[in-house]
């Protein structure tokens, strides 16, 4: 059996962070976020990595990260780009944000023909959530249904003191198994909890600190790549035309469409580890100072390649 691939979105125009995030060193050495993910993947398993970024950010991402990490571990690059459209459809004037994360992983159908998992260039998940991935995608197989997987994390573990966050707010079962996934743009710490709204602030809804969320980690099977193909073209004939400058096709509303039609499982793996990112430039310091950490505890060494 071919060794999982890890998929890395980074595609993403980092418009709230103010700027190319997912190259942002995060230590004296030069270390990025994603160097630290790529290690953790490297050391669990992984055979390859595939980066999805835009085609205009190739040259600074090959020199900041993919140069040295493909001494290490196969490397491909995948571009999602704007004119990246079904046939039949054109560009909506004035749109200049990507059409979202299930139009990204399709991107990769070309590449990935193995089992693969999904991260956030971004985000730093911790690495026992590498090995958990690793774990199922060589343990399970599709059968009479698709046999997905994703690692999920406490809200209130995954929010910042600097701005609203996007994440998969998610229902599980007695046995661990995803029944619902609500995708919420918007979600805020408040004095006792947290809470997003969808009317842009005109309303709140409440979030206990220990709802399970979706960090955007998940694992699947090659099946998923048809199934997006699929959903990207409703998506193009169904949506695009009511938000024609922002609307996106996330991937943990397909995913949540293939729960409920029956087609697919995705089992709830749990991560020992806190995660973070950098969602705004205000986030930086407290990543600085957990790497720091984390490379004093041992679970790091001072140069990763």
């Amino acid at each position: 059996m071919d060794k999982p691939t890890l998929v890395i979105l980074a595609a993403g125009m980092g418009s709230r962070y103010g700027g190319l995030k997912q190259i942002d060193p995060v230590d004296d050495k030069g270390h990025k976020i994603i160097d630290f993910s790529i290690y953790d993947a490297v050391r669990a398993g992984f055979g390859k990595v595939v980066f999805i970024i835009k085609k205009e950010n190739e040259k600074d991402f090959r020199e900041c990260v993919g140069d040295a990490v493909s001494k290490h571990i196969a490397v491909e690059y995948v571009y999602q780009e704007l004119d990246n459209v079904p046939e039949g459809f054109e560009i909506p004037q004035g749109r200049v944000k990507p059409w979202g994360t299930a139009h990204a992983i399709l991107c990769c159908r070309d590449v990935v023909k193995e089992p693969f998992a999904v991260i956030n260039a971004d985000d730093y998940y911790g690495r026992s959530a590498y090995e958990e991935l690793y774990r199922f995608l060589t343990t399970h197989k599709d059968d009479d249904k698709f046999r997905y997987a994703m690692v999920g994390y406490r809200l209130g573990n995954t929010l910042t003191e600097n701005g609203s966050v996007a994440r998969g707010v998610c229902v599980t079962d007695e046995a661990g198994f995803l029944q619902e996934i609500a995708e919420r743009t918007k979600i805020v710490r408040t004095a006792d909890g947290a809470a997003f709204t969808e009317d842009d602030g005109a309303t709140w809804t409440p979030l206990p600190l220990d709802t399970p969320v979706s960090m955007n980690m998940w694992a699947f099977s090659p099946s998923i790549l048809e199934e997006l193909g699929t959903a990207v073209g409703r998506f193009f004939a169904e949506e695009v035309g009511k938000n024609p400058l922002k609307s996106e096709c996330f991937l943990p509303i397909e995913v949540d469409k293939l729960l409920k039609s029956g087609k697919a499982t995705v089992e709830v793996l749990h991560s020992a580890d806190k995660w973070f990112g950098v969602t705004y430039k205000e986030d930086k310091p407290y990543v600085v100072e957990s790497i720091a950490k984390l490379k004093a505890d041992g679970v790091y060494p001072d140069v990763l390649w």
